[in-house]
């Protein structure tokens, strides 16, 4: 890998929703002066930013401070920046990573945005990082929390993690992020802060689901609690902290996303639970933001399989969306499993 980490830039690449509503944190956090370069895998966004201050596409109607400058030129992004926030999908990390890894400085640090298990790998995003550029694992660190990105962009109060196994690069980034309105929370498990993170766009898809065919508050609850259940036993089995998934990145991420309207997970579950088949929910909703939970659902499923872990909200979530099974015999599915102490 080119060059240094050192005092240098900072670069979000992607210019969606979160990586968007991140970089307007940081520069927000680091006051006049701060400048963060923001990728745009589209040249038409990154003009927009630049001409507007608007990402009217992924994060509208938000006004961006002037510190945010828009690229479509990873070269030109990844220049001198010693810290990198990776905003891309879960399933095209390791593609854009092969691309920018020789651009990357050698001691920078590398932070993942995004939420999901890589398919056919059934690594986390971390993992997939360390794998593609050869860094040092102390190197990659986690944010992953109760963020809806349009809330923290309106600069409503927010908590998240940051998760790193080097707890300087960890200080270091939550000194870069804290502001008045955005919380970070250091912690060194970055296993269970990613699990909490990839399996709770799952939950969501099954309560929005639930949602979709009428069903109430008491169903939600139940999702909520019996996915956690079953996102702690993942989760410790591949030895993350309980306490993590009790935390933000747990419990906090999944609540919000199981329960905000603005969760694109939620509201697919949704279309999906009023008869929408999941070609055509795709289309009606999202455009070009991605449903992570479609994809997550069986990777998170085969990686349970793999250490002998029952996931049943996560299996029926997968059936519905990869086996054509109906959200109805879903729902009969999950509410006639044998009864047994909790």
């Amino acid at each position: 890998m080119a060059g240094s980490g050192g005092d240098g830039g900072v670069a979000v690449m992607g210019a969606g929703a979160w990586g968007t509503a991140l970089a307007k944190v940081l520069v927000d956090a680091g006051g006049p002066g701060t400048a963060v370069t923001l990728w745009a895998r589209r040249a038409d966004v990154a003009e927009q930013i630049n001409a507007t201050r608007r990402n009217e596409e992924y994060l509208p109607g938000t006004l961006l401070p002037p510190g945010i400058r828009a690229t479509a030129d990873a070269n030109e992004a990844l220049a001198g920046a010693s810290t990198v926030l990776l905003g891309v999908p879960a399933q095209t990390m390791r593609a854009n990573l092969g691309q920018w890894g020789p651009l990357l400085g050698s001691g920078a640090t590398l932070v993942s945005l995004a939420k999901g298990i890589e398919l056919g790998t059934l690594m986390r995003m971390s993992q997939v990082i360390v794998s593609v550029t050869g860094v040092d694992p102390a190197q990659v660190a986690v944010i992953s929390g109760p963020n809806l990105a349009g809330e923290i962009a309106a600069c409503q109060p927010a908590a998240t993690v940051v998760a790193c196994s080097d707890s300087g690069r960890a200080v270091a980034l939550q000194r870069m992020l804290n502001n008045g309105y955005f919380r970070p929370y250091t912690n060194s498990d970055v296993v269970g802060t990613e699990i909490g993170g990839a399996c709770k766009n799952v939950i969501a898809l099954a309560c929005g689901m639930a949602a979709g065919v009428g069903l109430g508050e008491n169903t939600a609850a139940a999702i909520v609690t019996r996915g956690l259940a079953e996102i702690m036993r993942l989760g410790i089995a591949l030895g993350a902290k309980g306490a993590t998934l009790a935390g933000l990145a747990g419990v906090g991420d999944l609540v919000a996303t199981c329960t905000s309207p603005y969760s694109r997970n939620r509201s697919f579950g949704e279309r999906l639970g009023r008869g929408a088949t999941v070609q055509s929910a795709l289309q009606a909703g999202e455009g070009d933001h991605v449903v992570e939970g479609v994809t997550s659902c069986e990777s998170v499923l085969a990686l349970a399989s793999s250490y002998d872990v029952e996931m049943p909200l996560t299996d029926a979530v997968h059936r519905v969306c990869h086996r054509g099974l109906s959200v109805d015999d879903a729902m009969a599915l999950l509410l006639g499993r044998r009864t047994k102490p909790e």
